[in-house]
């Protein structure tokens, strides 16, 4: 089971106190067969090595934001990690090295980056979830990946029971993936980040959010201007988190955006001709990373898409899944996972795969 990494979500309906729903921004999932809070590193290891001697599978929660739960939950020890903090850990003239804890809120960090004047997570604002869950996501957005940034990460090696350190190098950084993510060897239990000493951002590479900012990809901007400018933009999409707006009762991007090698997207465009140019990038090895959100929506699955039980499509966004009315259970949120999943495959005959981890469910 991979380790996930959340705050308690408010207004998660008539769930039980145990359902994990209360800890998903979904707002979905079943009980717990055992729920511990960790407030520290130590506590982390210690919650987790108490479980391994009562012979309990572990799974590690923190934002919640990036996991879809069974309507069955889990049966064995649910940790609620719950860590907080950061703290400079090497610095030069240039750049500053901060050492943060898992359970500590992305965005709250990103907020003091901007706000200390240090470089290199402005665009990564607004992004829900705990800076314990970066790595293993390998978090990016606008053009900035975590990888990019990420020194070392702490962890707990379950399998020789002690606590290491992984360099950025032995990670195994990928598009949204690394060797945390499939793999339930390790629990993160604090990140390392190096950020530059600078009032501006780093060069602006996402064509939206330059033309947002008026300015040409390639500028530097003010680090506040690019983090207002990214929330902006992120609302709009329904992926900030909004206790108020049902849209954003998601994970966020459900689906990665495909990479495909050279005949696979050469297929592709032949049977999107009439459609217009797929939007694509190039990426290493001659591959290419084509649009999910495109894909999904010339498949006939537009903004707004119904699914069983309230589920839906973000009104805002055709990555977005939703537990739109509250009320749904993950089986409906599958079901609608599926069916788009499906209808772009017999359309595009371009696979989709889930972007959140999956728990007790499978699409």
């Amino acid at each position: 089971m991979s380790d996930v990494y959340a705050e308690p979500t408010t207004g998660a309906g008539p769930a039980a106190p145990s359902a994990l729903a209360r800890y998903t921004t979904l707002r979905l999932g079943g009980p717990a067969g055992r729920l511990e809070t960790a407030t520290s590193a130590e506590e982390i290891v210690q919650k987790v090595q108490e479980a391994r001697r009562r012979d309990d599978q572990v799974l590690i929660l923190a934002g919640g934001s990036n996991v879809v739960v069974g309507d069955g939950g889990f049966p064995g020890t649910v940790v609620l990690v719950r860590s907080r903090g950061l703290r400079v850990v090497a610095e030069d003239a240039d750049t500053v090295t901060v050492r943060v804890e898992a359970g500590e809120p992305w965005d709250d960090l990103v907020a003091t980056t901007v706000a200390n004047g240090w470089s290199g997570l402005e665009c990564l604002s607004g992004i829900p979830g705990s800076a314990g869950a970066t790595p293993i996501q390998n978090v990016g957005a606008y053009g900035q990946e975590v990888a990019e940034i990420i020194t070392g990460v702490e962890v707990y090696d379950r399998r020789d029971g002690r606590v290491d350190r992984i360099d950025a190098a032995d990670c195994g950084f990928a598009y949204r993936s690394s060797i945390f993510k499939y793999s339930d060897r390790w629990v993160v239990l604090t990140v390392d980040f190096r950020l530059h000493r600078s009032p501006l951002s780093g060069p602006v590479r996402y064509a939206e959010l330059a033309r947002a900012l008026g300015v040409e990809v390639g500028d530097r901007v003010p680090l506040a201007d690019a983090r207002a400018t990214v929330l902006r933009l992120r609302a709009g999409k329904g992926m900030v988190l909004d206790a108020a707006d049902p849209d954003t009762w998601s994970v966020g991007s459900f689906f990665t955006n495909p990479v495909l090698d050279r005949e696979a997207y050469e297929l592709l465009r032949e049977r999107a001709a009439e459609l217009g140019e797929p939007p694509s990038w190039p990426c290493p090895g001659d591959m290419v990373k084509v649009s999910a959100a495109w894909l999904i929506d010339k498949a006939g699955f537009g903004k707004g898409h119904p699914g069983p039980e309230g589920t839906a499509i973000s009104s805002k966004h055709t990555l977005a899944l939703t537990n739109h009315s509250g009320t749904a259970s993950t089986a409906a949120l599958v079901a609608l996972a599926r069916e788009i999943r499906d209808g772009v495959h017999a359309r595009f005959g371009v696979p989709l795969h889930p972007e959140p981890v999956l728990v007790n469910c499978q699409i």
